[in-house]
């Protein structure tokens, strides 16, 4: 007797002690336990819980006041009203907190495709850095350029610009390519419309805000304007800032600086922001100030 006529005589005996009929076999190719009942063939799929607005998701089992709560998490993306399992997060709630923690560290160990930065006309360079892992460990040297950049960075702005205009990766790609271009495109926009030329855009890679103040060393720029990533957080990986400067240089204090911050879908549009920065860079010029100065 072979293991397949061993195999067969055990599962009838097993089949006569049940008293049932025989279980038909399925195969390992049509096994499909992820799948929701009536998804054969693959048709149907899992929801994406990334897709989900947390602002809408309310977890609480037999609320005292759903209405009350709901119109409160409307006006927050904060985890808010989201249940629990004993003395534990629910499933879902833990399973889209995992989500946005593996989004947040995609987007600052990615980079920003050079094909991105063509796309749009900006011009490229790059910090004293050589790798991501030296722009985490070594703030200061995403403050600095070496002599060949200085050189593109010289050619991009000439001397004694009214505005450098920048892009810096920071740490979020994601929300560079999200917001940049449009927000860009907003701000050259309205300067134009104030009749001041914006001129070209340079990209920084491996940028920390302190870039712009060496920009400043280098061109004598009246003010430099630098929308950069933001450290990503659990409610947003596109987060983006802009950071605009009178007249910056090596060492000047955080104070001088005006940040338009929180520039993303949630929170303010690229678009928004633009119109916005267009106007904070017409009136600095006209009143030679920045950051606290300004008021």
């Amino acid at each position: 007797m072979n293991e397949q006529e061993l195999r067969a005589l055990v599962e009838r005996m097993i089949v006569e002690l049940a008293g049932q009929a025989p279980t038909p076999q399925v195969k390992g190719a049509d096994y499909h336990p992820m799948e929701p009942e009536g998804a054969a063939g693959g048709s149907g799929c899992l929801e994406d819980i990334a897709q989900v607005d947390l602002r809408q998701q309310y977890l609480v089992k037999e609320p005292r006041n759903a209405s009350a709560f709901l119109d409160l998490k409307r006006r927050t993306p904060a985890r808010l009203g989201v249940g629990r399992a004993g003395a534990r997060y629910r499933t879902a709630t833990m399973l889209r907190m995992r989500c946005d923690h593996a989004a947040a560290q995609d987007s600052v160990f990615s980079h920003v495709a050079e094909e991105f930065v063509q796309k749009n006309g900006w011009t490229f360079s790059q910090t004293l850095c050589k790798e991501k892992d030296e722009y985490l460990t070594r703030p200061d040297r995403g403050r600095r350029f070496d002599e060949q950049n200085q050189a593109v960075i010289q050619k991009t702005f000439g001397q004694g610009p009214k505005v450098a205009l920048v892009v810096g990766d920071g740490l979020s790609s994601a929300a560079i390519e999200a917001n940049a271009p449009d927000c860009m495109q907003a701000i050259r926009s309205g300067l134009e419309s104030y009749g001041i030329q914006p001129g070209p855009v340079l990209f920084v890679k491996y940028c920390r805000v302190g870039a712009g103040d060496h920009i400043g060393d280098l061109t004598g720029a009246e003010v430099v304007c630098m929308l950069v990533g933001e450290r990503p957080g659990l409610v947003t990986a596109e987060s983006m800032s802009a950071y605009v400067t009178y007249k910056p240089y090596t060492g000047i204090p955080e104070s001088k600086r005006t940040v338009v911050s929180n520039i993303h879908r949630q929170g303010t549009s690229a678009v928004e922001a633009g119109a916005h920065i267009a106007e904070l860079i017409k009136t600095m010029l006209e009143r030679k100030a920045s950051g606290i100065d300004l008021r």
